[in-house]
This record gives C-alpha cells, structure tokens and sequence, in this order.
C-alpha cells in the first residue's frame, strides 16, 4: 500500500513544533493529508497521552485539532493565492468543545475544513473522531505571517 506523503513531511520536514513537526523526537507527529475539500489524519495515542486511564488528555486533544488545523490554513492559503509552497501560518484565536471522553485504544480520525477566508488568513472547523463518533470539535482563525514574525519561515 502506497501511503500519500503528508503535508508536514513534504513543506516542514525541519519544524520542531510540538504537534505536527516531524524534527521534534518527543512531538505528536500529526500528518496532514488533503482529500478534496478535507484535510485529514489518523493519529495513534501512547498511555503517556492520557488525562486518566483509558482517556485521552484534553491538551493533546487540543494540540491536535490546533495543528491539524494550522496545516489545513496554510493549505488553503497555498492554493488560493497560488504559491508554491504554504505561508507560515499561526493560530490567531481557536475554541475547542470536549463533546465526549475520547479512547486512546483506537486510531484517533481528524477532519478539518475551510469555512472562511481573506488572502492571508482562513477560519477552519474540524473534529476529532473515534469508531465514528465525534469526540471533540475546534474553529479557529489561522493567519498568515510576515517577515519579522518569529514564526516567518519556521518550516
């Protein structure tokens, strides 16, 4: 089975973020993919993720959705105003809603989606799912940075 080359691995191969840096050894290492409108992941949860057993921590949850999110900005971005590679972009504001515990024994599913856009900056929602069931949700501004921003060319 061929496995598609996430967006981290082909534009941030040297970013040390947290969530999605594929540089960062201690890092959650999501890997975003584009499917059509979606960008999404599958991400597997360790026992040191948990909040208590059998549940996942409400900050992971939040580092998920927050990257996975950031990605699915800077893609879009990308796209809208033709550039080759993503800006750098950072989250501006984002409201995450916990609906339900969600397990760290299955694959964690993560959906995220552009609901608005300006030429440097996309509001998103997303989901976190497990067997089917949405766990929690986020919407989030994402903004493009200029030079002299800390994270202007992070990747």
């Amino acid at each position: 089975m061929i496995q598609e080359q996430s967006l981290q691995e082909r534009y941030a191969l040297k970013s040390i973020c947290f969530g999605c840096g594929p540089a960062n050894e201690k890092g959650l290492h999501i890997k975003s993919i584009v499917k059509g409108d979606k960008v999404i992941a599958t991400w597997h949860a360790q026992k040191y993720h948990q909040a208590f057993p059998g549940v996942l921590n409400g900050g992971i949850i939040g580092s998920l959705l927050d990257c996975h999110s950031n990605w699915t900005a800077a893609w879009h971005l990308m796209e809208k105003t033709k550039l080759a590679e993503p800006p750098c972009t950072v989250t501006s504001e984002y409201a995450i809603k916990l609906m339900r515990p969600t397990p760290v024994d299955k694959p964690i599913e993560l959906e995220a989606w552009i609901v608005e856009s300006q030429n440097d900056r996309a509001t998103v929602e997303a989901k976190l799912i497990v067997d089917g069931k949405v766990c929690a949700t986020c919407r989030g501004i994402f903004v493009s940075v200029k030079p002299g921003h800390p994270a202007f060319h992070r990747w």
